[in-house]
């Protein structure tokens, strides 16, 4: 258990003997990645930044730095629709901690003040971060497992390892080589309406599967559900979406997209996709009676579907 879900490591090497320490070794990545980049623990670098960069620039380590850096330029790559300041919102929509709640509307015009990627203000030569808006605050929970994963599988590359899969929750899934006497690694999504169902099965060799659903976490009000995935733009939940799944080269990669293409919806994605080499997106939108249909987009130059048992309509 780390970062708040299970994460799972399968591998396969030639020294049995060997295994187990490497792949504990891996798992220490991991808890490393969260003892650097929480939000709830707070002696955390990225907490001491949330409490100290709203009062001027803070020194901040190198990798923490590059990474925030990368996920800013996540926010300005999809137009704002993945965006790392959502915290506050997260917070006031009763995510953070609690069962959820709808805030006023004087509390969502207040918010909007202080959400958006434009507010974190880096200085690369000194390695400061600072923050132009009180109240601003960053919440890597969209995108740091995906690095988490990728951390691991590094490990695992640098052990030998030339077969394994790392799942973070099942949230994104990275499959290293394949497994003995396969062409590689089979994985399941979800059907976002019945968790017991697989929608379709996608085939992974040196590729990354995330997974950003709706389900994960949501609330009812006046017949209104609710998700948990926010539209920085506006400010409240993402409608019309029931969940997106993602095929990219990483998972820090797919970690950003799942969120992003979810916020933009199918029709919003299209011209973004297109800047998106070797990615592929599948948007799972609700029909009548229960029911979803599954759209398709591919960037440029993709690598073949990798796909198996999907079909773009439910029966």
């Amino acid at each position: 258990m780390s970062m708040a879900c299970a994460y799972a490591i399968v591998a396969y090497g030639h020294d049995a003997g060997a295994l187990p320490r490497i792949v504990e070794a891996a798992f220490d990545e991991v808890d490393r990645i969260d003892r650097l980049m929480s939000h709830y623990k707070p002696e955390s670098p990225l907490s001491r930044l949330n409490r100290e960069a709203g009062r001027g620039p803070v020194a901040v380590e190198p990798e923490l730095f590059d990474f925030i850096a990368e996920s800013l330029r996540y926010g300005r790559d999809s137009g704002g629709a993945f965006d790392i300041t959502v915290g506050p919102l997260m917070k006031a929509w009763g995510f953070f901690r609690g069962g959820g709640r709808i805030p006023s509307g004087e509390e969502l015009a207040e918010l909007r003040q202080r959400v958006g990627y434009q507010h974190v203000v880096l200085d690369p030569p000194a390695r400061t971060i600072r923050f132009d808006h009180p109240g601003v605050e960053l919440d890597l929970g969209g995108i740091a497992k995906g690095y988490a994963v990728d951390r691991a599988v590094a490990i695992l590359r640098r052990a030998g390892v030339t077969a394994a899969l790392v799942s973070a929750g099942g949230s994104t899934v990275f499959g290293l080589g394949a497994p003995p006497g396969q062409a590689a690694w089979e994985v399941g999504v979800q059907d976002p309406l019945d968790p017991d169902a697989v929608a379709f099965t996608a085939r992974l060799e040196d590729r990354a599967l995330s997974v950003s659903g709706g389900y994960e976490k949501s609330f009812e009000k006046d017949g209104v559900t609710y998700s948990h995935i926010m539209d920085p733009r506006t400010a409240r939940p993402v409608q019309g979406v029931l969940s997106v799944a993602v095929l990219s080269a990483s998972g820090t990669e797919g970690d950003a997209l799942d969120d992003a293409l979810f916020v933009r919806g199918v029709e919003g994605s299209k011209a973004y996709m297109k800047r998106l080499p070797a990615t592929e997106a599948f948007f799972f939108v609700p029909r009548p009676e229960g029911k979803w249909r599954m759209a398709r987009l591919r960037g440029p130059a993709p690598r073949e579907a990798h796909l198996a048992g999907g079909t773009s309509t439910t029966p």
